[in-house]
């Protein structure tokens, strides 16, 4: 009866922090469906609601900072609770909201209470498993949190569709109480409290270099890039801030973080397949994909949501078998499989446009999520394990460069989508036989009138950016080979000391 009570009791735990990470991590993307339609409401611009997302992200940023010195000082099991409720009254906050800065201020608080679910978390789940069992641990999350932004556009959508955009905050309200609720008398304490100091300094410096990086990446396409003065302040604060942490870390005492970590080629090559492969690569895919289907393909938010599911489906799928195979052989034999199943998912990105039938696009997406799913739970298993104790700075460090890579892959996939189109657009016009072109336009004008040169336009501005998508696929698949190139590294790394330990062995 008690061996059964323990399973009962440890299977709902499971199920507490992995429903809590995954309505964080769902509600980044859910969001995004519903930016364009807070215009009227908020009575703001398209740039202005674009303030909605970003809050989330830099607050986010800024609480990975200090997440680490509050869970040594109160532990992982309060930290969660009082995360997931702070969260769940912010979302409540953000439905009612009528104004613009009072969203804004929302979804700071709520972005603030996601970095601390996300990191107690997975933390508690890493140590509510045995050594041997580490990789499903992470497999059963990535279940989760891998999984919620395949869905979040088709929940967003269908919730904007028939309930109206406050939905998207409100279904976090019962979840977060009853998640609060049970974790009170389910979840248990797996973590040891001790004395553990925080370098305040260091905090401030890379606080500002974090915030000033994260909104020249985010904003950088509305104020223009280095023609904007805003962007060159920026720069010099994310300079000064970044100079000013350095300084701090070298003469203080007080680390913030564990350098000697970074020592362990397994640590740093992980930490940089994670900021490379997944930030500078699969974000741009993840923003990329529902631009395709549509503003290239002309579904509807719903449809979109579809087509995101199509690969959304096989990350979950196969999260849970990576994170077996981690535990039985090694992390990197099925990193390297990732890798190269990723690097086929790329090229059939390049393939993709607007003449590509919607099934088709789902099966030539479908590589990528197998790709994605055999990624997360590997790596993260891999940079966990060689953080000897030091388990929520790994974690920590990990989501900050998801959301310093992510940002980067974001602004990039942003600027190329411009840039490729303006450039395929000139390419045509060159081309072009201005002398039939105006024929053309001086017989459609009998038809529709003086609207046939500018239907004309609008005609030439699709296709140039339905061919240029191709550029854009081809750049986000170029850093997926620099982070494949990490993959690589660790698999020589491996085999290089397997050959030692057998030379050793056979003296």
């Amino acid at each position: 009866m008690q061996n059964k009570f323990s399973i009962l009791h440890f299977t709902f735990s499971i199920l507490l922090v992995i429903v809590g990470a995954f309505m964080a991590v769902l509600d980044t993307t859910v969001v995004d469906i519903i930016v364009p339609k807070l215009k009227g409401p908020l009575s703001t611009d398209m740039y202005g609601v674009q303030w909605v997302i970003t809050a989330y992200m830099l607050s986010a940023a800024v609480a990975l900072l200090v997440v680490e010195w509050v869970l040594k000082h109160y532990g992982y099991k309060w930290v969660y609770i009082i995360a997931v409720a702070v969260f769940t009254i912010a979302s409540f906050m953000c439905g009612i909201s009528n104004t613009l800065g009072f969203i804004i201020f929302s979804r700071t608080i709520q972005g603030f209470a996601e970095a601390f679910i996300m990191v107690t978390s997975q933390a508690i789940l890493f140590s509510l498993f045995p050594p041997s069992k580490k990789g499903i641990a992470m497999g059963i999350f990535a279940l989760g949190v891998a999984f919620a932004p395949a869905i979040g556009p088709t929940l967003g959508g269908y919730l904007t569709e028939y309930f109206g955009w406050r939905s998207v905050f409100f279904v976090n309200v019962p979840i977060g109480i009853v998640l609060v609720i049970f974790s009170v008398f389910i979840l248990p304490e797996t973590a040891k409290k001790e004395k553990y100091p925080l370098n305040f300094v260091s905090v401030v410096f890379l606080s500002i270099f974090t915030l000033a990086l994260l909104i020249i990446l985010s904003k950088g396409q509305q104020y223009g890039w280095f023609e904007s003065e805003k962007i060159i302040y920026l720069s010099f604060l994310a300079w000064f801030g970044l100079l000013a942490f350095i300084i701090s870390e070298y003469y203080s005492k007080i680390k913030l973080f564990s350098y000697s970590l970074f020592k362990n080629p397994y640590y740093t090559l992980g930490i940089l397949v994670y900021f490379i492969l997944l930030g500078f690569s699969m974000y741009q895919y993840f923003y990329l994909v529902p631009i395709y289907y549509e503003q290239i393909k002309g579904l509807s938010s719903i449809q979109t949501g579809l087509g995101v599911l199509g690969f959304g489906i096989w990350i979950g799928i196969v999260s849970l078998i990576a994170g077996f195979l981690s535990d039985k052989y090694s992390p990197i034999p099925v990193l390297f499989a990732g890798a190269l199943i990723y690097l086929l998912s790329s090229y059939l990105f390049t393939t993709l446009n607007y003449y590509t039938p919607f099934m088709e696009a789902v099966f030539k997406t479908m590589p990528f999520g197998i790709a994605m799913g055999l990624f997360f739970a590997p790596i993260t298993t891999l940079v966990m394990q060689n953080a000897g104790s030091k388990i929520e700075q790994a974690i920590t460090t990990m989501d900050y460069v998801r959301f310093i890579g992510g940002s980067f892959g974001t602004a990039l996939a942003t600027n190329n989508l411009v840039f490729y189109k303006n450039k395929e657009f000139d390419g045509m016009v060159i081309l072009q036989n201005r002398d039939l072109v105006e024929e053309l336009i001086h017989k459609l004008s009998f038809m529709i009138g003086e609207k046939a040169k500018a239907l004309f336009m609008h005609i030439e501005e699709f296709f140039s950016f339905n061919y240029g998508f191709k550029y854009v696929w081809m750049d986000a698949g170029f850093w997926g080979v620099v982070g494949a190139l990490f993959v690589f590294m660790l698999v020589i790394i491996k085999l290089i000391k397997l050959r030692i330990s057998y030379g050793e062995n056979s003296k």
